[in-house]
């Protein structure tokens, strides 16, 4: 799959595709629905399938001051839309004069003149440009104009509830992983480096694996039975993500502890998948009793993975 990184890197190699746009956070059951379309349309046109999508989001843009809960990192995002198999994304940094463009440039500039699309696959909330007037009815009235298709997707439903990255991260809040995965039709996961952290939980028996997360917030909290991929091993495990409230921590951090493994993975990337939640995070009024809770923690992961 190819990243193009920018408008401005687009080549007229580029020109020639059936194309979709969106945040695809989560990368869901809704979202699979319609770059499975997507990727049908490109090869009945024999062209590339796009998605383009932006970084950051519009929302963490426009409301930087708060804190947003992400499904994915743009790396999670971008190792699902491969897996989708996708040929092609166009990433857009989201800035004050990407926000400025209007609907009707963004047409014509980018998805006309730029990439010469064929078909434009769009969810039924799909909006864009400025003030986010762009709609599907305004793409069919360029698509008329310019000779160009546009579907439609509805929205998806399972079980008579409507699939969307907001209740998936109501379900992940709440630690129903079960129903989380159901919506997203894949297990929660988190991918990232593991970086130099305190090292509290060597000093306490269990040393774990600090993984930067690589945005501002994730939507679950607790601990966790966990199997992680290192390098090419599936480990089991039991993560903790949250603030650490015992030690006064206050931004959120994932800290894994790999269940008999000792090994130095210092700078490794790690594929975390969550299985079951253990517990709540909570503060503790000693370090021992901390202690004494991993133990308890440790116990009830090995409970649940050893059963899956």
């Amino acid at each position: 799959m190819e990243i193009v990184r920018g408008a401005h890197n687009l080549q007229p190699r580029h020109k020639g595709c059936v194309a979709t746009l969106g945040n695809f956070d989560g990368v869901h059951h809704g979202h699979q629905m319609i770059l499975r379309y997507l990727g049908d349309k490109a090869t009945e046109h024999d062209v590339p399938s796009l998605l383009i999508t932006f970084e950051p989001q519009p929302r963490e843009f426009f409301d930087a001051g708060a804190v947003h809960a992400r499904l994915t990192s743009l790396r999670e995002k971008m190792h699902l839309v491969r897996a989708a198999g996708i040929d092609r994304v166009l990433l857009i940094p989201f800035n004050a004069h990407i926000a400025s463009v209007t609907a009707e440039e963004v047409i014509e500039r980018f998805l006309v003149e730029s990439l010469g699309v064929r078909h434009m696959v769009v969810g039924d909330d799909a909006r864009f440009g400025h003030a986010a007037k762009g709609d599907y009815r305004l793409l069919r009235s360029f698509g008329e104009r310019h000779g160009f298709d546009v579907s439609n997707f509805g929205t998806l439903e399972l079980d008579g509830t409507r699939v969307s990255s907001t209740l998936v991260r109501e379900y992940l809040r709440a630690g129903d992983l079960a129903t989380a995965e159901r919506l997203m039709g894949h297990p929660y996961f988190i991918i990232g480096r593991v970086v130099q952290g305190r090292r509290l939980g060597r000093t306490l028996g269990f040393p774990t694996a600090n993984i930067a997360l690589k945005r501002r917030a994730v939507a679950l909290s607790g601990v966790f039975a966990v199997d992680v991929e290192v390098g090419h091993t599936r480990r089991l495990g039991v993560a903790n993500i949250g603030t650490r409230p015992t030690v006064d921590g206050e931004q959120q951090s994932l800290e894994v502890h790999l269940l008999d493994f000792g090994e130095d993975i210092y700078g490794e990337r790690l594929h975390v998948t969550f299985r079951s939640r253990v517990r709540e995070e909570r503060k503790f009024d000693s370090l021992d009793a901390l202690k004494r809770q991993i133990h308890c923690d440790v116990a009830a992961a090995r409970r649940v993975l050893d059963g899956s």
